[in-house]
């Protein structure tokens, strides 16, 4: 059979790791030369599915990335296709290190400061977008919401620096406890798009009993009339105003109103110190933690060291890795908020879910076996840089620097939090083919594998794969952060271009629903 330098045909992270991720597919009796070992491929191996490099016995750990990524549920001899059928999570046992890994962050001279285009709001914050937004606060006003949207199709005829009118609906409301968990995680995400840099200018409609009143959560929240921060915002209510077409024609005057005043809006040359970047994967395979998350972790640290903000979430997904950002802590409170997060999970899915019931069929399939070996691929678009600060689902984000966000690991509530805390640019990494887009914020999709890339070219804006193919991981890096300031300043990502980001809109439901 044919004989191949491992390092041609698989990649290897780290020296003591007892797999190597195939680069293309491996078919049975391949030989491959592991330093002076021969290992000869016992089944077929499919592109970023796993090759045992030695032998590894029952119960036994297993290590990519130089960490645990679960334990052999049989014997697994060298040349094995390492997957579900002979890898199993086990019991980690994780030492929680607090800030061990903490190294300085190397800025660059603020005479040397990177720009963007963006637009700058009254609160200080630079908007990448210039939406116009009509928010309803519960589902029962979610259809006339967009009735009101409807009227305005065409928009920037008219109004040609107004990137759209939006409606903002959702699932929920009502049925739940006044001012419990529920409810202010709510009211955080609402008021959080509302007053987001990328919103000019917002109209509130409720029905009028539903328990997250709009007039207790603007004073509750402290949301402001657009342009006039002592006034309250619009507010209708469909039971006061006599019913959909009179709450319709008047949401829709007010609107009318605010489109010339959110026109008025100019892109103003702006430090790149004021993005905050969302980080996100949906579909992740086997090549995700080689390919676009570091990748994007690498523009991570590169905005870190401009004053600039990345932030990382989806907590579940971090499980197994999350001690690797406890080591990251810039002091032992912020690692004892991300413990308490994880405690809080620990709770949230006692008798309902297991935490490690996590990687999905098209993980799975794309060569993923477990969460702690999806953790540790999906932590690394973070970066390196100390972790400043943890927040909670929709909080604001108000520390500078590489953050958490505790958020679900569901693409689009996940964003939805990280949206409402501010983040003005997404990052979202995919290996099977995800097509998530997002209103009223701009998402650059970053495919792990040129086979997709090239598939679903018109949907995916980089090209992480080249990677595989020869590419310094810093030089794709460096891409993804120059197109991080391109799209910033007002070209159209792919998902804008195909009009995907309005219905992804999707609040944590964080209890039951009464």
């Amino acid at each position: 059979m044919a004989t191949f330098p491992l390092t041609e045909r698989a990649i290897v992270l780290r020296s003591e790791d007892d797999v190597a991720i195939a680069k293309k597919e491996l078919a049975a009796g391949t030989i491959l030369e592991d330093g002076a070992a021969r290992i000869e491929v016992r089944q077929d191996v499919k592109p970023g599915h796993k090759v045992a490099r030695r032998r590894v016995l029952t119960g036994a750990p297993l290590r990519r990335y130089g960490q645990v990524i679960g334990f052999a549920t049989q014997d697994i001899e060298a040349g094995d296709h390492v997957h579900t059928h002979n890898l199993g999570i086990g019991e980690l046992q994780r030492e929680y290190e607090f800030c061990t890994d903490v190294h300085p962050v190397q800025y660059h001279p603020r005479e040397a400061m990177r720009t963007f285009d963006g637009f700058k709001r009254e609160d200080g914050r630079v908007g990448t977008r210039n939406y116009v937004a009509i928010i309803s606060g519960v589902n029962c006003s979610a259809s006339v919401s967009e009735f009101v949207k409807g009227r305005f199709g065409d928009v920037q005829r008219d109004y040609p620096n107004v990137d759209g009118v939006i409606a903002v609906t959702h699932k929920s409301g009502c049925g739940t406890k006044l001012f419990g968990e529920d409810h202010l995680a709510l009211q955080r995400v609402l008021a959080g798009y509302a007053k987001h840099p990328n919103v000019a200018a917002y109209i509130l409609i409720g029905l009028g009993c539903e328990v997250n009143q709009a007039a207790v959560m603007v004073e509750r929240q402290r949301m402001a009339a657009p342009g006039y921060p002592e006034r309250k915002p619009f507010i209708v209510n469909i039971q006061e105003a006599g019913g959909v077409r009179k709450t319709v024609e008047r949401a829709a005057a007010e609107v009318a109103k605010l489109l010339p005043w959110a026109d008025e809006a100019r892109r103003t040359r702006q430090p790149v110190s004021e993005l905050v970047l969302a980080t996100n994967c949906g579909g992740s395979d086997g090549n995700s933690g080689i390919t676009a998350n570091p990748a994007l972790g690498w523009a991570v640290d590169e905005l870190v060291r401009y004053g600039g903000t990345g932030v990382l979430a989806e907590t579940p997904e971090i499980y197994g890795a999350e001690h690797l950002l406890i080591r990251r802590a810039i002091n032992e409170g912020v690692a004892k908020k991300l413990i308490d997060r994880y405690k809080w999970w620990e709770w949230y899915c006692r008798g309902l879910e297991a935490m490690d019931n996590n990687p999905a069929p098209g993980n799975k399939a794309g060569g993923i076996t477990t969460v702690f070996e999806k953790s540790l691929g999906g932590v690394t678009k973070g970066g390196t840089t100390p972790m400043m600060d943890v927040f909670l689902y929709g909080e604001p984000i108000t520390t500078r620097g590489f953050v958490f966000m505790d958020t679900p690991g569901h693409d689009p509530v996940s964003i939805t939090g990280l949206v409402a805390g501010g983040c003005n640019i997404i990052c979202f990494t995919t290996g099977r083919g995800s097509v998530f887009g997002c209103k009223p914020v701009p998402s650059i999709k970053l495919a792990t594998n040129s086979l997709v890339y090239r598939h679903m070219e018109d949907d995916m804006d980089i090209n992480c794969g080249v990677i595989l193919e020869g590419t310094p991981l810093p030089v794709v890096g460096r891409q993804i952060f120059e197109e991080v300031l391109a799209v910033a300043s007002g070209k159209r990502s792919k998902s804008e271009l195909s009009g995907v980001g309005e219905e992804e809109f999707a609040p944590w439901i964080i209890g039951p629903v009464m």
